[in-house]
């Protein structure tokens, strides 16, 4: 098992002065399920590579296990690396295309056959071991890839977007299934994807990354509900968060309420600390509110936002409104989807002041 130490990485290509992949620093403890999320070109890909020997290191030191593995080949570092595209060997069977790494190291045939089975039950594909990849669905191919690389037993397992070219129905299942193998095999994995969904249900932690930079490192609890910056808080979160630009003002009781053209709310608690403390009181500042903090039970909350209906998105359980509130972006509320209304008729909104986020109006730093 494996732990790995990543100091200070970059990763320049050719002569360009911006580097795709900028001071990329973190521990990644031992059996740990770590998953980098960012949208496409933020450098996560390229992070992953550069772990795995695939891409040589511009800056910086990978260790595994405290030793430095900066220029080490891919098959001296003991990492299994699943990609995005099976990769199978179509003329070979489920077995021999499992078993082709251990022959390539001249394992001898009895440990090959024991490692193979093993993995194919751990994998749930032990039925189709005589097949060839052509007569096997997409999410069957996905876990003989995983079952290629389990039968290596490494330190690290480095997976690239694996379930990106699966449909819905199938990832959700697939995912499960990557879950429960990290919990069976006790071994550090390491996953890329696009998709916050597969990063909030997987991960032990998350990394956000944009533009090659770590925005935050963090539980998925913690970076949904106390997000680094507005970039953080706008990608993770379905519908994502709401942003209402508006400014801090102090009343004459001495409390601070957060102001815009149509409506006033009280900033209370840690917030009002926060807010204090960077002297944002008579300044402009970003509020972030997720739409399950929003409801329509205003006569018992003393934050009310009105805004006039525009339109819904039933989503089964849940239904989201879409109301105008004098902003540029609509403000999103979930309610319950027995609820419905007339276009530009007016809704009173309460907003659970405890789950309330401030944003610096220029960086994007939440106040804390």
């Amino acid at each position: 098992m494996a732990g790995l130490q990543i100091n200070h990485l970059y990763k320049r290509y050719g002569k360009d002065k911006h580097p795709v992949v900028k001071d990329f620093h973190m521990t990644i403890r031992d059996k740990e399920f770590i998953v980098f999320v960012g949208p496409s070109g933020c450098g996560k890909s390229t992070t992953l590579r550069m772990i795995a020997g695939l891409e040589d290191i511009s800056e910086g030191e990978i260790f595994i296990d405290d030793q430095l593995v900066n220029h080490l080949p891919p098959k001296d570092r003991d990492i299994s690396m699943v990609f995005q595209n099976y990769a199978l060997y179509p003329n070979l069977s489920v077995y021999e295309n499992i078993a082709f790494g251990l022959r390539m190291r001249k394992l001898p045939k009895h440990e090959i056959d024991i490692a193979v089975k093993k993995a194919s039950r751990i994998l749930e594909i032990d039925p189709y071991l005589n097949r060839k990849p052509r007569h096997l669905s997409g999410g069957q191919r996905q876990r003989v890839a995983l079952g290629r690389a389990i039968v290596r037993n490494p330190k690290l397992f480095l997976m690239d977007e694996p379930l990106s070219n699966l449909d819905a129905k199938l990832r959700v299942s697939m995912r499960m299934e990557i879950i429960k193998l990290h919990q069976n095999l006790g071994t550090t994995f390491i996953y890329v994807t696009h998709d916050q969904a597969e990063a909030m249900t997987m991960a032990d932690r998350i990394v956000v990354m944009r533009d090659g930079i770590i925005q935050q490192i963090d539980t998925p609890e913690r970076i949904y509900s106390m997000p680094a910056n507005t970039f953080v808080a706008s990608f993770i979160g379905s519908p994502q968060i709401n942003f209402i630009r508006g400014k801090i003002e102090e009343n004459a009781l001495g409390v601070l309420e957060f102001h815009t053209s149509r409506f006033k709310l009280p900033v209370h608690g840690s917030n009002a600390t926060a807010l204090r403390k960077h002297s944002q009181v008579n300044k402009q500042v970003v509020l972030g509110i997720r739409p399950e903090n929003i409801s329509l039970e205003a006569l018992f909350s003393e934050a009310v936002i009105s805004g006039s209906y525009q339109f819904t998105e039933l989503m089964g359980a849940d239904r989201y409104l879409y109301l105008d509130i004098g902003q540029d972006n609509l403000l999103i509320a979930r309610v319950s989807p027995s609820v419905h209304f007339e276009k530009n008729e007016a809704v009173r909104l309460g907003i659970d002041t405890l789950k309330v986020l401030f944003f610096h109006r220029e960086t994007g730093e939440r106040f804390s």
